[in-house]
Formats: structure tokens, sequence, C-alpha cells
């Protein structure tokens, strides 16, 4: 269980079953934010997320990162990070992330040559509104999370320069829950991890993308 720095992790119902993911995505849920946007949330897709969390976190080399620049500030990101990239030479840090990465590829006809790890240690790490800076080189990047952990909310917006300004739209997510955002989202849309009052525990998000 980890627990340096956080309050213990809640344990879901399936989470200490033995990983696996669901890899016919047989309980997934589309929707179009408008009509070049989508997302695609399939609740409790990996199996057993309690024990890939508690390897990740014991295993990954999760460092925060310094210097970042958020409202005209240079701070210190509020989460802890790591990175593999199929660049760095060396095989995933675990066979069952190398699986999940060739089905998503396979679902979303992309490669995913990179996978991106975030761990929120309690209510207050937290990520600004911003759109994944791979758009600048790729059109239309897909992005696929997967939450580990307690659950937290995630949310979205369109960009003010995009006619911007209403609600936002949240999804909670964490045990093993999927969450893809695809088509324009990165150019028109920008989403959130906010901090909260109160969690059962950490998070960490996997994410592929492909850069």
């Amino acid at each position: 269980m980890f627990s340096s720095g956080c309050v213990n992790v809640q344990r879901s119902l399936f989470g200490a079953l033995t990983p696996q993911f669901d890899g016919d995505f047989r309980e997934s849920i589309r929707v179009d934010l408008d009509a070049t946007t989508w997302i695609e949330f399939v609740p409790g897709w990996l199996q057993g997320a309690d024990a890939v969390f508690d390897e990740l976190v014991a295993t990954l080399p999760l460092r925060q990162r310094t210097g970042i620049t958020m409202y005209d500030r240079v701070v210190d990101e509020p989460r802890l990070s790591a990175w593999w990239g199929v660049e760095c030479g060396r095989a995933e840090p675990t066979a069952l992330l190398h699986d999940m990465r060739m089905a998503l590829a396979e679902r979303y006809a992309e490669p995913f040559d990179s996978i991106g790890f975030n761990l929120y240690r309690d209510g207050d790490d937290s990520v600004a509104w911003h759109g994944d800076r791979h758009r600048h080189v790729v059109n239309n990047p897909v992005i696929a999370i997967v939450s580990t952990g307690a659950p937290r909310p995630l949310r979205l917006r369109r960009r003010r320069d995009q006619g911007g300004g209403g609600p936002s739209r949240s999804w909670t997510l964490g045990n093993g829950d999927l969450f893809v955002m695809g088509g324009a989202c990165q150019h028109d849309w920008e989403h959130a991890v906010p901090k909260v009052r109160s969690v059962t525990g950490p998070r960490l998000s996997i994410t592929f993308r492909s850069v």
C-alpha cells in the first residue's frame, strides 16, 4: 500500500483481482462533445488496478518537475511524474503495460509510442486547465488515460478562443477506468484535474500518447 506523504488507498471491490484489461471494450461509452471532438469512457477497463497502482508507485522513478510556468508564475508542479517512450530503447515498465498499449493502439489506430505517469498524492495535487502540448506537432492527437487508485474528477471545457466560457463537463476517474480524448479535443478543448477538499487516497494516471 502506498502511504508515503499520502493517506492510505481505499481499495475498490475489483481492484485486488489479478490484473487484466477488457480487450473487447465491452463497457465503452462514446460521447461526441461537438462535430469534431469525441471522448470514450470505459468504466473498470483495467481489473486489478490496485495491484497495478502498487507495483508502479513502488518501481517508477516518480519525480516532481520544477520550474513550471503556470499563470505567469514559475512553480513546482503539484504532482509527481515519470515517463517511458519507445525511443528509450527499453521495454515498458511492466509486460501488462505493453499489452495495454498494443490493445489501445489497435482500437484507436494510433501507435501510442509513449506513456506518461502522473501521481496525485492527495487533494492538493492537481493540474491546471491545458491541452496536451504535442497538439502543436500532431493533428487531432488521441490521448488514452487509464486511472488507478482513488477516483478524482477530470474536467473538460471548450477553449475560450473556441467559444468557451460555459460550464465544464466532468468525469470521475479511478479504479481502472479508461478515458480517451479524440478528434479535435486537444485543439478546441482543454482539461484539468482540480484540487479537491477530500479524497480517499492517491491516484496514478497512466497516459498513452503518440508523439
